[in-house]
C-alpha cells in the first residue's frame, strides 16, 4: 500500500460513526460471550474432574471398609478358636498332671515288679516330656492372643483414619461449591447456556 493509502484507513475521532461503534461493540460482545464459554466449559469439566475424584474416593473408602468389616469378623472368629484351643490345652494340661500322680501311684504298686520298673520310669520320662510341650503351646497360644490383640487395635486405627479420610472428603466437597459460586453467579448475571 502507498501512504495515501494507509492514511485513509486511519480515522480521525470525527469521522468515526455510529456503524464502528455498533461493529466495536459486537466485536467486544462475541469477546465476552466467548470468553464467557470457555470458562463455563472449564468450570464444567473442574466439576466433573472433582465429582469423578470423590465418586472414586468414595468407592476406595468403600472397599476398605468392606475389607476392614470383613478382616475383624474374622479376627473375632479366629480369637473365639484360639481361647477355645487355650482352654482345652489348660484341661489337657490338667489331666496330664493327675495321669502323672496316677503313675507315680501305679509306679509304687508295682516297685516289686522290676522288669516294669524301667518301662514306668521312661513313661514317666514321656509324661514330664508331654506336659513341658503343653506348657510350651499355651505360652504359645498366649502369644497368638496377644497379636490378634494387636491386629484388633490395627484395624481400628484404619477405621478412624477411613473416618478423617471420609471428612476430608467432605471438605472437599465444601470447597468444591464455594470455588464454583462465581461461575454460577457469573452465569446467572449472563445466561448463556440451558
Amino acid at each position: 500500500m502507498t501512504e495515501e493509502g494507509s492514511s485513509s484507513e486511519i480515522k480521525t475521532p470525527e469521522e468515526i460513526t455510529d456503524e464502528h461503534f455498533v461493529r466495536a461493540a459486537r466485536s467486544l460482545e462475541a469477546i465476552l460471550l466467548s470468553y464467557m464459554e470457555i470458562q463455563d466449559k472449564l468450570g464444567d469439566d473442574l466439576k466433573s474432574a472433582i465429582r469423578f475424584g470423590m465418586v472414586i474416593l468414595g468407592l476406595i473408602a468403600i472397599s476398605i471398609l468392606v475389607l476392614l468389616l470383613t478382616l475383624s469378623s474374622q479376627i473375632n472368629h479366629i480369637s473365639a478358636a484360639v481361647g477355645e484351643m487355650n482352654k482345652n490345652f489348660t484341661s489337657i494340661t490338667l489331666q496330664m498332671d493327675q495321669m502323672s500322680d496316677d503313675i507315680d501311684s501305679m509306679g509304687k504298686r508295682v516297685a516289686l515288679l522290676e522288669g516294669m520298673d524301667g518301662q514306668i520310669d521312661g513313661m514317666r520320662r514321656n509324661m514330664t516330656h508331654i506336659t513341658a510341650s503343653m506348657k510350651t503351646m499355651r505360652a504359645t497360644v498366649g502369644g497368638i492372643s496377644e497379636y490378634v490383640g494387636s491386629v484388633r487395635k490395627d484395624v481400628d486405627a484404619m477405621s478412624a483414619s477411613i473416618g478423617r479420610m471420609d471428612a476430608e472428603v467432605q471438605g472437599m466437597a465444601r470447597e468444591m461449591q464455594h470455588m464454583s459460586r462465581p461461575a454460577r453467579t457469573l452465569n446467572k448475571m449472563f445466561p448463556m447456556m440451558p
